[in-house]
């Protein structure tokens, strides 16, 4: 029997955004954690503003929304205001009531410097780490660090010598036509006009080069969560360098640590063992002597953390697709820092939600 096409819309529904959640849905598992996190953080929230003025948005939803954002892949600021608008399981997430209003996508910008000043997001992230070892997730003795080239929301066509004055004139209109072929440009004479601190790098031989940054992530071996992380410059040393800062930040007492061969180097072989950690790094084949020997690889532990390694590509490859970071977003390294680890946070909040699902 065919329905009626009734198109008279009721009035006056006693209905709250709870009540259309599903009662199985995976955020419900996110949101008492993140909730939790937040509760410990309201001291640092009362430091952020002060007692005079016009009441601002909470920070509490900046960075819940900021979650949301990186969870649910939205393209940008802008389009997660106007999803934000008619989307119930989004103002469920911010806890505000149906009728509730959106705010502006420019909150985000006026916000960000604060959150930036006080470390909002390396005390929100930090907190999220020590809900994970509260709940007995994380190893102590066993870790992985990797890693990767983010590409920098800026042109090649804005790569330009440092003392030009105004870019060549050319044919296109807003995107002209640029032939840098038989130019030779360089860090010392060249730099971005769009995102100056975005560096030209490429990762291999044969492959392009662009505009980027470089993400680290620790990460341990019991579930692979992420314990520290990092955005820097991309260079050469960059990945040894920012391991060696990570190490002393988050590793206390003896441990070992995974790596690529990117990491067999003398040095970092042994920095790392002037740290009492155990360089736990793939060797160089054959054509090139590796810092690793027999010391090392003759341990069964070495070959487990060979294998689990890898799961470090995983927070890379979901950072990348669904938290939106295969090109990023904003300009300048601490904006991209900062999203770069709420980012991370909201990995592990996924990571921890199907950890306790699988424990239930």
């Amino acid at each position: 029997m065919r329905g009626d096409d009734d198109h008279q819309a009721e009035m006056l529904l006693a209905i709250t955004p709870d009540q259309l959640i599903p009662a199985d849905h995976p955020i419900r598992r996110i949101k008492p954690i993140v909730e939790a996190v937040l509760a410990r953080l309201s001291p640092l929230f009362e430091e952020m503003y002060t007692e005079r003025g016009r009441p601002s948005i909470p920070p509490e939803h900046l960075l819940k929304a900021s979650l949301l954002i990186a969870l649910f892949s939205v393209r940008s600021e802008r389009q997660f205001c106007e999803r934000l608008q008619y989307d119930l399981l989004f103002k469920w997430f911010l806890d505000l009531n149906v009728a509730d209003p959106s705010f502006h996508a420019s909150t985000f910008s006026k916000n960000r410097e604060r959150l930036l000043r006080h470390e909002a997001a390396d005390a929100f992230f930090a907190e999220v780490v020590a809900e994970a070892e509260r709940r007995k997730l994380l190893s102590a003795d066993h870790f992985t660090v990797d890693g990767t080239l983010l590409e920098a929301w800026a042109s090649l066509k804005s790569y330009r010598p440092r003392d030009e004055q105004d870019p060549p004139a050319g044919s296109g209109g807003r995107n002209p036509y640029m032939d840098f072929r038989g130019q030779r440009r360089s860090r010392d004479t060249h730099s971005s006009r769009t995102d100056p601190e975005a560096r030209l790098y490429t990762k291999g031989a044969g492959q392009t080069a662009k505009l980027c940054y470089m993400g680290h992530v620790l990460t341990e071996n019991r579930h692979g969560l992420v314990v520290g992380v990092a955005l820097t410059e991309a260079n050469g040393t960059a990945e040894r360098e920012t391991a060696l800062a990570l190490i002393e930040r988050c590793v206390s007492g003896r441990a070992t640590l995974g790596a690529d061969r990117g990491y067999d180097t003398r040095d970092f072989v042994a920095d790392c063992r002037e740290r009492r950690v155990t360089p736990h790094v793939a060797q160089h084949d054959h054509r090139r002597r590796s810092a690793i020997d027999g010391r090392t690889t003759r341990h069964p532990g070495y070959a487990v953390s060979q294998r689990l390694r890898k799961r470090v590509e995983e927070v890379f490859g979901w950072k990348k697709t669904v938290g939106g970071l295969r090109k990023l977003r904003y300009i300048g390294r601490a904006r991209n820092g900062l999203c770069f680890m709420l980012t991370a946070a909201a990995y592990n909040l996924v990571r921890m939600a199907t950890l306790d699902a699988a424990a239930t």
